[in-house]
């Protein structure tokens, strides 16, 4: 069967991790682009609230409180969109916790639960979106990070459960294609993005807070790359050049890369501001969500990406470059006469 995916507005997107962060920014735009949209997470109070605020916009919104780590909750979420919508276009894994520490101060436990959200929950949300879109076509899109590519000091625990997410994204990808099956797999690459990742963060440093490294983009970013996945194939997109610059420099110069992390991990991951301490560590249990961006002063964040214009439109892109090249040409030939 051939790939083919509907319009956006056409869609039924199940999305996990929906009540903050990128989650709940995907929900509320995709569902101000006409798509009908189940959100998914572990508080319900926070789910019935974004429930209420995307109707009471006129958009169409339902939810489950799952468990990402219960596959068997989680397909649940599948049930209701079935149930609601009859069925579901695309399915969004982003889901996610985290651990700020050393690998030696990490227990063992925490590794495994962080693995159970981050990466058991990508492959429990895959193979029951796979289950449902096999037949009919769709889009599965999974959050993964620029620390897919490159681990992180400090974050090593995280780092490792991307680059599981990373490892299983691109094998079932391959799988399907084998076996001519009608579904896009995409990848997502944020880099630092300004969520409330960092206040849900466990921490086991000895710090107050701590934040994502500069440079910093805005979550409503990841969101476009994600909707234009659901709706356009794509392998990859990464979002923020700042973050790709250091996969790309990662793979090109591992050990310098290795000595710059080593001098700023801690300065650039740490702070004195403590946020909103009903948020802190949701690694085993949900926390309040409600808002898209951390609730730390930070850093500005950026708006724009021309790294993920460039990738959602590479026509357009490769024209500017060529038009932007010409003219150095032609300047260049002034010159020289």
């Amino acid at each position: 069967m051939a790939l083919r995916l509907k319009p956006l507005s056409q869609q039924v997107l199940v999305i996990t991790g929906a009540s903050s962060g990128i989650g709940l920014a995907t929900a509320r735009m995709a569902a101000q682009r006409g798509a009908a949209v189940v959100l998914v997470a572990r508080s319900e109070e926070s789910l019935a609230e974004a429930v209420a605020e995307i109707r009471k916009a006129g958009g169409r919104a339902e939810y489950h409180v799952a468990d990402v780590a219960d596959r068997e909750a989680l397909q649940g979420a599948a049930d209701l969109a079935t149930e609601k919508f009859g069925g579901f276009d695309a399915w969004v894994n982003d889901a996610g916790a985290s651990i700020y520490g050393t690998q030696e101060q990490t227990p063992v436990a925490d590794q495994r639960r962080l693995f159970e959200t981050n990466y058991w929950g990508t492959v429990h949300g895959s193979l029951i979106a796979c289950a449902h879109l096999k037949p009919k076509g769709g889009a599965l899109v999974n959050v993964g990070s620029v620390l897919s590519d490159r681990a992180m000091i400090y974050q090593g625990t995280y780092s490792a459960t991307k680059h599981a997410v990373k490892a299983f994204t691109d094998a079932l990808r391959m799988e399907l294609e084998v076996e001519g099956a009608p579904v896009s797999v995409t990848l997502i690459k944020p880099a630092s993005i300004e969520t409330t990742f960092q206040d849900h963060a466990r921490i086991l440093m000895d710090t107050p807070g701590v934040m994502v490294p500069p440079p910093t983009y805005d979550p409503r970013l990841v969101a476009r790359a994600i909707l234009f996945a659901c709706a356009t194939p794509r392998r990859d997109l990464y979002v923020g050049g700042g973050g790709a610059a250091i996969s790309v420099l990662g793979n090109l110069f591992p050990r310098g890369t290795d000595l710059v992390m080593q001098a700023i991990g801690r300065s650039s991951q740490t702070t004195g501001e403590t946020g909103k301490p009903e948020r802190r560590d949701n690694l085993y249990q949900g926390r309040p969500g409600g808002a898209e961006r951390s609730s730390l002063s930070g850093t500005p964040q950026r708006t724009s990406s021309l790294l993920l214009e460039a990738q959602m439109n590479p026509v357009a892109a490769l024209a500017a470059a060529a038009g932007f090249a010409a003219l150095v040409a032609g300047a260049m030939l002034s010159r020289r006469r």
